[in-house]
């Protein structure tokens, strides 16, 4: 009789265990079912894709994690492992399995965030920068997720991590010292990214090295600028977020040129200030909805000094701006009868300006 009621209770056990096991299986489906119409019907029609990945990335481990979870209380309700020994191994296993489960889910969804974001905010920059960075930090989420997972198994199983988290900690620190300048360059790259003062193609000077060009190529540790000698120049980022950076390009290619000449004491200002300003408004590459202005700046050693300055549609035309600027003032105070006197006390160009530099190369991109 007591056989028999053995022989019951273990076909109940066992009729449980398959119940559950089944329950597991119907419900994963129904997750699984629901989840996809909940796609198709909603977050498809969302502006964006993100939601879209998020549920397409976490439907398989949430299916896999009930049906390890029907298949863990169907042996539970086996007697064959009512034993403390079965029982501590059961525990151990499906913890692992467990944790497997949500590193792989993790990692799905890091390299499924990546794809989304490298397909759709990514590719709409002009920049690789970006791109480059995005390698960097999926790799970083990674093995960053990976050394936290061998912690926790380390511990469930009795060894004490923190050696390894001190090894780790000291090899980290000796990398970083190693690498300082090149981690810097890094960092310095990200924030000119999120920054973005210049884009490539724009005409930059960065004044604390006294370097002017043409951006062609923002990379991960240094920025390329090619000058007007056709010089290609590779500038540390860290050099670049530190400094003062002068974009000629943004917000638009409209720029202003000047230029200084000197009159005679005696010279009449009026007269010569509206001969100046009209032989430049005579000129057809002047901008004439723009101010066109003859400035008497100082009173130098021998002579009445005038900066005059007017706006042309595109930066690249400056250093013929100027010589053009030259050309017309200095016939037509000529043709006036007005003194031109040598300038003693002010530089034609300002000291943050480079001669040499002066034309560029239109640019291709913005």
């Amino acid at each position: 009789m007591e056989g028999l009621n053995t022989m019951t209770e273990d076909i109940q056990n066992w009729t449980i265990a398959l119940a559950f096991l089944l329950g597991a299986l119907i419900l994963s489906w129904l997750i699984g079912f629901i989840l996809n119409q909940l796609s198709k019907r909603y977050f498809r029609k969302t502006e964006t894709r993100f939601d879209d990945v998020l549920v397409d990335t976490v439907r398989t481990p949430i299916r896999v994690a009930i049906v390890v979870a029907g298949f863990e209380l169907a042996l539970r309700q086996i007697d064959i492992i009512s034993n403390r020994k079965w029982q501590d191994s059961i525990d151990d296993f499906f913890f692992v399995l467990y944790l497997l489960i949500v590193y792989m889910a993790v990692l799905r969804l890091i390299s499924a965030i990546a794809k989304w974001y490298a397909e759709d905010v990514v590719s709409k920059t002009e920049t690789d920068l970006d791109d480059k960075f995005l390698s960097f930090f999926r790799a970083l989420a990674n093995t960053i997720l990976t050394v936290i997972v061998i912690i926790i198994l380390l511990g469930r199983f009795g060894i004490e991590p923190s050696a390894l988290v001190t090894t780790l900690g000291i090899g980290t620190l000796a990398v970083a010292l190693a690498a300082k300048e090149t981690l810097s360059d890094m960092i310095s790259g990200f924030i000119i990214m999120i920054d973005q003062p210049f884009a490539v193609g724009d005409r930059v000077e960065i004044m604390d090295i006294d370097t002017w060009g043409d951006v062609i190529e923002v990379g991960l540790r240094s920025t390329r600028v090619l000058t007007r000698d056709n010089r290609l120049v590779a500038i540390p980022n860290s050099v670049i977020a530190k400094g003062l950076i002068v974009n000629y390009s943004d917000p638009s290619t409209v720029y202003r040129v000047q230029t200084h000449i000197g009159v005679a004491y005696g010279t009449d200002l009026e007269v010569a200030r509206e001969v100046m300003i009209d032989a430049i408004r005579s000129q057809d590459w002047v901008m004439q909805d723009r101010p066109i202005e003859a400035l008497m700046l100082e009173f130098g050693g021998s002579a009445l000094i005038f900066r005059v300055r007017c706006w042309i549609e595109h930066y690249v035309e400056k250093r013929r701006a100027i010589d053009k600027m030259n050309s017309a003032l200095y016939q037509a105070v000529t043709i006036a009868g007005i003194d031109i006197e040598p300038l003693t006390t002010v530089q034609l160009y300002p000291s943050t300006v480079s001669p040499e530099t002066m034309e560029v190369t239109p640019k291709t991109s913005k």
